[in-house]
C-alpha cells in the first residue's frame, strides 16, 4: 500500500509544480515583457498595496522599473498585468481606445462605481453620456457658474477663519461637495434628512483595495457607502418623477428629461450610476488636489508670493473692487495654472490608469497578450528625471512655455485620448477660484498633520490642520 500512497504524493507534487510553472510562465504568442508573476493567486498584490510615505514613484513601480525597464509584467489579485511607464506605449494605449485597448476597472472599483458607470461603457453609449456631462461642465456652463463657485468658496473659507483650527482635508471635501451636489441634484445638507457626504468618506481608500467584502475592510465600507447613496438617489428620482421641477435647475432634471424621450438609450440604472460617479469624481479628487496645492505652497514661500501677486493684481485692475470674478480674469491666471499643473504632476492624485488589451499587441519586441490588464503609471512618468528636471521639486515655473490644459506623453493627470476626463476644466476652475479666494484674503499656518501616505491612493492619515487669519486690507 505504501507504494500507492507514494505514487499519489508524487502526482500531487508534480501537479503543483506544473501549476506553479504555468503560473510563473504564462502562455504568450511572442515575448512577454520581463517581470515576476509573484505568488500563485495572490501575485504581487501585497507589494502593490504596501503603504508608502514619499512623493516619489511608489516603491512597487520604482523597484521594478529599475530591475526590468519601463514595461514589465506582474500579477495583481490573481490577474496577469502589464505595467507601463513608457511614454510611447502610454500614448498608444490612450489613442487606440476601442481598437487595441479598452478601459477596465478592477472588480473592487466596478462594484463601487456601478456596472453601468460611464467608465465601464464603450462606443456610442460612452460618447452619448460624455456629451451629457459636457452640458454640465463644458465651457459655456463654466462661464455661467464662475460667480457661484466663488460665492460657495468664499462662504466656506470665512467659516474656517472663525474656527481655532480646521482640518482642511475634510473641510475642502465638504466645500466642493456642497457646490457639486447642488449643481447635480440640488442637494442641501441643511435641508436634507440624509447626509450624503459622510458616505463618501471611505470611498478613496476602498476604491483601489484588496476586494474582500469582509466587515471592517476598506472595500466593505466602500460598498456600504455606495448602497446608502444609491438608495437616496433612487428615492430622489422617484420624487422628481412624481413632482417634476419645471425650472430645470440641475443636472438631475436634464437626466430625467432624457429618460422621458421615446427614443432614448438611457436607462434608469445607467442614469443612477452616472449621478453616483459624478458626485464622487467631482469632489473627491479635486478636494485632494486642493490640499496638495496648499501643502506645497506652504512649503514654498517663493511660489506662494508670486501666486499672491498675480491674484492681488487682478483685484487692483478691477473697475469695481467689489465685483466678482469674471471669465476674462480667470483666463488671465497664468501662474495659477502653472501651480495647478505642477500640483497635479507632483501629487499624482490618480496613481494608476487601467486598460485591457482587446487583442495581442506587439510593441518594442514585446507582446501584450489579449485579455491582459494594462496599468499606465502616471507617477512613474510625472516623476521621471528624463521628462522633468529635478522631478521631486515643486517648480511651477517649469510650465512657463508648456501646454497648461491638455494631455501629452509626459503629462496624464486627467488621462488621455477618448477617455480624457470630462471634468478636467471644471476641476481647474474650482482649484483656481479656491486659490484666488484664499491668497487674496487670508493667511494660514499649519498646526499639525500634513504627512502623506499612498496605498496606492494618496491620503493624509494624520489630517491637515490649519489656522486661518484674515489679511489686513492695507497689506
Amino acid at each position: 500500500m505504501w507504494h500507492i500512497g507514494l505514487c499519489i504524493a508524487a502526482l500531487v507534487v508534480i501537479s503543483i509544480t506544473y501549476w506553479v510553472y504555468k503560473w510563473r510562465n504564462p502562455k504568450c504568442n511572442g515575448n512577454l515583457p520581463p517581470g515576476s508573476m509573484g505568488l500563485p493567486l495572490f501575485g504581487e498584490s501585497l507589494q502593490f498595496f504596501a503603504p508608502n510615505r514619499r512623493w516619489d514613484t511608489p516603491p512597487f513601480f520604482k523597484e521594478r522599473i529599475e530591475r526590468y525597464g519601463t514595461i514589465f509584467r506582474t500579477s495583481l489579485v490573481g490577474l496577469p498585468v502589464i505595467v507601463s511607464s513608457d511614454s510611447e506605449l502610454n500614448q498608444m494605449v490612450f489613442q487606440q481606445e476601442g481598437h487595441l485597448f479598452q478601459l477596465w476597472y478592477p472588480d473592487s472599483m466596478t462594484k463601487v462605481l456601478g456596472k453601468q458607470n460611464l467608465g465601464s461603457l464603450h462606443g456610442y453609449m460612452h460618447k452619448y453620456l460624455k456629451n451629457m456631462v459636457q452640458n454640465l461642465v463644458g465651457h459655456a456652463s463654466l462661464k455661467k457658474m464662475i460667480l457661484e463657485v466663488e460665492s460657495v468658496t468664499t462662504r466656506h473659507i470665512e467659516k474656517w477663519a472663525n474656527q481655532e483650527t480646521v482640518e482642511l482635508r475634510t473641510a475642502t471635501a465638504d466645500m466642493i461637495f456642497d457646490l457639486t451636489a447642488k449643481k447635480l441634484i440640488s442637494y442641501d445638507l441643511e435641508k436634507s434628512s440624509e447626509n450624503l457626504r459622510e458616505n463618501f468618506d471611505d470611498f478613496m481608500m476602498g476604491l483601489v483595495s484588496i476586494p474582500l467584502a469582509i466587515p471592517g475592510t476598506a472595500h466593505h465600507k466602500c460598498l456600504k457607502g455606495r448602497k446608502k447613496v444609491m438608495k437616496v438617489l433612487k428615492n430622489m428620482l422617484e420624487e422628481r418623477r412624481a413632482k417634476p421641477n419645471e425650472a430645470n435647475t440641475d443636472f438631475f432634471d436634464y437626466v430625467l428629461e432624457e429618460l422621458k424621450k421615446d427614443d432614448t438609450i438611457l436607462t434608469e440604472e445607467i442614469a443612477l450610476d452616472l449621478m453616483f460617479l459624478l458626485l464622487f469624481a467631482s469632489f473627491e479628487t479635486t478636494s485632494l488636489a486642493v490640499i496638495v496645492a496648499i501643502k506645497l505652497l506652504t512649503d514654498n514661500p517663493r511660489a506662494l508670493k508670486e501666486l499672491t501677486e498675480e491674484h492681488e493684481k487682478i483685484l487692483r485692475d478691477r473697475e469695481n473692487p467689489v465685483s466678482g470674478l469674471t471669465w476674462k480674469e480667470y483666463k488671465s491666471m497664468t501662474f495659477t495654472f502653472q501651480v495647478i499643473n505642477e500640483t497635479l504632476r507632483l501629487g499624482n492624485v490618480v496613481p494608476a490608469l487601467f486598460r485591457k488589451a482587446l487583442k495581442d499587441v506587439k510593441f518594442k519586441g514585446y507582446t501584450i497578450p489579449s485579455g491582459w490588464v494594462v496599468i499606465v503609471c502616471p507617477p512613474a512618468v510625472h516623476l521621471n528625471h528624463e521628462n522633468y528636471a529635478d522631478p521631486l521639486d515643486f517648480n511651477p515655473w517649469r510650465w512657463k512655455d508648456l501646454d497648461l490644459t491638455g494631455a501629452s506623453q509626459n503629462f496624464m493627470a486627467f488621462g488621455g485620448g477618448l477617455r480624457f476626463c470630462s471634468g478636467a476644466d471644471f476641476a481647474r476652475l474650482e482649484m483656481a477660484i479656491f486659490l484666488h479666494c484664499i491668497v487674496t484674503r487670508y493667511r494660514w499656518q499649519l498646526v499639525k498633520g500634513g504627512g502623506i501616505v499612498r496605498t496606492p491612493g494618496l491620503q493624509f492619515p494624520d489630517g491637515f490642520y490649519v489656522r486661518f487669519s484674515k489679511k489686513d486690507k492695507h497689506n
